[in-house]
């Protein structure tokens, strides 16, 4: 398509003035007498009208579709696949059964509104699937229904993702492969509409479809996580890494004492920290690791880098970012030896308050490499601490951080940045790599500091940039939906919080929510209220546009302090380094505001690709855990409730659903309480209950709970529930009493996904 040819085109038609024309009138007003552009007009109109840019009538006139009838956004499938919604620009719209055309889930699509006079309209805006511009599903997973044939293989493949609503046909295959494997498909034939066959070529085989090993290795294959490097990037990152150390024009701090703290299992060591005080406040200084000296932009290196977008921590391995020469070599801060680092010396009053700050490119030397568990066995024990003779020359230094930390700490609970209640497993492995034990991760005082230290050099760089009009790769969360506020506001008042902070639903602030949070803790429903309150609220994205950070309670954040697991860390560093190397004319700030803008949009998707990848691997993880506990009761916490059941949580953070049908008789869901109730049978939020595990899924990683029994609570007219089995007849006895009172919700869906944010 010539871009400028649909430029003008759109011009002439978009204008009030225009009135229809034909192909060959308007080829004259755009291209006038330029024959040589007749191939490039004709072709670009044709593509024009297939992705409904324009509209051709049924005389041949071509003018712009009807506004608002089309609508362009991203499918998203129901969890059994058979419906779906666009979300767009417009709004979000249900595309029924039979309207999707054959569409994936998470395709760029092109759909109709349908009129209030369809036979299937609703309640809600509704539309019809006309197209499909850029497919998102090129290859799957799924458990193959096979045989072979001349050499060839052969066949049906059943989809792992319930979202992909086919089964898929094999053309032949090399790949060795028998019935019951799980294997890797590539699509060779999308279909064209509803019921269509869909045509695929086996690409490669797993392994057993019910093994641990073979469900792993298919959620790195589905969100595309590689598990290596290829060795000419190998190569690039060893000679990188060998360059040698030299001070040059660097700020020379390794008479400083700088230290880093970070877990025990960590090698990839990308921020130090250093502490003065004087009669003013505090200077703090965060030294982070200067990867953009060792990954220079457009390198092969650097586009690996771009396209990975971030290290992905799995239970039992690390997928880096960055090769290990870098990662835990040249550019991991290990104490004792030399490394380039981008400093920002931080200058901080006696209230918190940033009074200035200093961007410097810096040579230092790590003095001791901290732990974690170790400074907090120092914090609870103080000098009884059996690793106080390791860190005796930094107490002094650790004494005066934890001061500022709790200052810092202090000012950000003060400004409204909340703190939800978000847990974290430990999963245990053994030798073999079969889960043994799973804990609730425990943070400490040490872990706390460093998060709050970081929070105050990422604010710091970012208010640098935009205080000298520097581009900037902005971390963004905008403020919440209101009808998500005001939804959530309904639910934390029936559980009788306090929520006359947020009356005003369109101008809420973080303090104000964060005040409902702590009215629910003191109520000892905090996680509760808290799990709603993250599903209410936006999800946290990068962008090259300063639009706030809603959870922070500030308006200028970036991410600076993990260059080497991050890449809009890197992103950010190689914009301070212009600035500090005197690059930042006009022509310098126009290439970094468009190196900015991929870069956000690129990781943002990363991002999620790598968030999604890990949740993914823990609840497998979690479903081998619990399928050697079927049978067994045990004590949980409903965490979740939909209008399919309920979820409860374990005290190790695993969690099942009980089936709505399981529980005996027809429950009403009641969307603004989140609750589920049958006359005087009530299920709330946080409620106690003891179940039995009755499945653990490996390949859909999903856990089955029944009921046992129910702890009382204080939902108005709650009584203990003891489940108990109805008769055939009772049960049709009490459908037909309930008939015409509500909703009565017996389908059976997917839950949602929640985990602490990434900020």
């Amino acid at each position: 398509m010539n871009k400028e040819i649909k430029e003008q085109i759109l011009e002439i038609i978009g204008s009030a003035l225009y009135t229809p024309l034909a192909p060959n009138e308007l080829f004259e007003l755009v291209c006038g007498n330029k024959e040589h552009l007749v191939k490039d007009f004709f072709k670009t109109l044709c593509e024009m009208e297939e992705c409904y840019e324009i509209f051709v009538s049924k005389k041949g006139k071509i003018s712009l579709p009807e506004k608002g009838l089309f609508v362009r956004g991203t499918y998203s499938a129901s969890s059994h696949g058979k419906f779906g919604f666009v979300s767009s620009d417009e709004g979000e719209f249900l595309i029924p059964p039979a309207l999707t055309c054959g569409v994936m889930n998470g395709d760029k699509v092109i759909a109709k509104r349908l009129g209030i006079k369809s036979k299937y309209y609703g309640r809600g805006n509704e539309a019809e699937i006309i197209a499909v511009s850029e497919r998102a599903v090129i290859e799957f997973t799924g458990e193959l229904e096979g045989f072979y044939s001349k050499g060839k293989l052969f066949g049906i493949v059943r989809p792992d993702n319930e979202r992909l609503n086919f089964v898929a046909t094999i053309v032949g295959s090399s790949v060795k492969a028998e019935t019951g494997d799980k294997v890797v498909c590539k699509i060779v034939k999308y279909p064209l509409f509803d019921g269509d066959r869909v045509t695929v070529k086996v690409t490669d085989c797993l392994g057993k479809h019910t093994s641990r090993e073979a469900n792993y290795r298919a959620i790195l294959r589905e969100h595309a996580i590689p598990s290596y490097f290829d060795d000419i990037i190998l190569n690039e990152a060893e000679k990188a890494s060998n360059e040698l150390i030299c001070v040059g024009n660097r700020v020379d701090l390794r008479n400083k004492r700088i230290f880093t703290i970070d877990s025990e299992s960590a090698k990839d060591l990308d921020d130090a920290i250093s502490i003065e005080v004087n009669e003013n406040g505090y200077t703090l200084g965060v030294h982070i690791a200067d990867v953009s000296h060792y990954v220079r932009e457009n390198t092969l290196l650097d586009k690996e880098a771009m396209s990975r977008g971030t290290s992905v921590y799995f239970t039992d391995k690390v997928v880096p970012m960055l090769p290990p020469a870098l990662s835990n070599g040249a550019c991991s801060l290990n104490a004792g030896v030399d490394r380039y680092a981008l400093s920002a010396i931080i200058s901080l009053d006696k209230t918190g308050s940033i009074t200035g700050v200093q961007l410097q490119n810096s040579i230092i030397r790590s003095c001791v490499r901290g732990v974690y568990s170790e400074l907090n066995d120092i914090i609870e024990k103080g000098d009884t601490s059996e690793f106080c003779p390791k860190y005796a020359h930094i107490l002094d230094d650790f004494s005066s951080m934890l001061e500022l930390y709790h200052i810092l700490a202090k000012r950000a609970s003060d400004a409204g940045a909340m703190e939800l209640e978000s847990d974290e497993a430990q999963i245990i492995l053994d030798e073999t790599g079969y889960p043994t034990e799973i804990l609730k991760r425990e943070r400490g005082e040490s872990e706390r500091l460093i998060e709050q230290f970081m929070l105050c050099a990422n604010r710091a760089v970012a208010e640098f940039l935009h205080k000298h009009s520097l581009p900037c790769i902005y971390r963004v969360h905008e403020s919440p939906d209101p009808e998500k506020i005001r939804a959530f506001s309904i639910f934390a008042s029936n559980l009788g919080v306090d929520t006359s902070t947020i009356q005003d639903f369109e101008n809420v602030t973080p303090k104000a929510l964060s005040h409902v949070l702590e009215s629910a803790k003191e109520l000892g429903k905090g996680e509760a209220v808290s799990g709603v309150l993250l599903r209410s609220l936006m999800k946290a994205k990068y962008m090259s546009e300063p639009k706030g950070h809603f959870g922070l309670a500030t308006k200028l954040y970036c991410h600076f302090t993990s260059p080497i697991r991050r890449y809009p860390d890197l992103g950010v560093h190689r914009i301070v380094k212009a600035y500090l190397n005197g690059e930042t004319d006009k022509q310098g700030v126009s290439k970094l505001s468009k190196y900015a803008e991929k870069n956000a949009t690129e990781s943002s998707q990363n991002e999620l690709r790598a968030l999604y990848a890990e949740r993914e691997i823990d609840e497998l993880y979690k479903a081998v855990y619990m399928s050697d506990l079927i049978g067994k009761e045990l004590d949980a916490t409903i965490c979740s409730i939909t209008s399919f059941g309920f979820f409860a949580r374990l005290d190790n953070l695993c969690e099942g659903l009980v089936p709505i049908e399981s529980l005996g008789a027809p429950f009403y869901f009641d969307e603004a309480s989140l609750t589920l109730s049958s006359g005087r049978r009530v299920f709330a939020l946080g409620q106690g209950v003891r179940i039995k595990v009755v499945d653990a899924n490996i390949v859909t990683r999903r856990v089955t709970f029944s009921l046992v029994s129910a702890d009382e609570g204080d939902v108005v007219g709650y009584k203990p529930i003891l489940v108990q089995k109805k008769s055939p007849s009772s049960k049709r006895r009490n459908v037909s009493q309930q008939k015409g009172k509500g909703q009565l919700y017996r389908g059976k869906g997917k839950r949602g996904h929640s985990r602490k944010r990434r900020r």
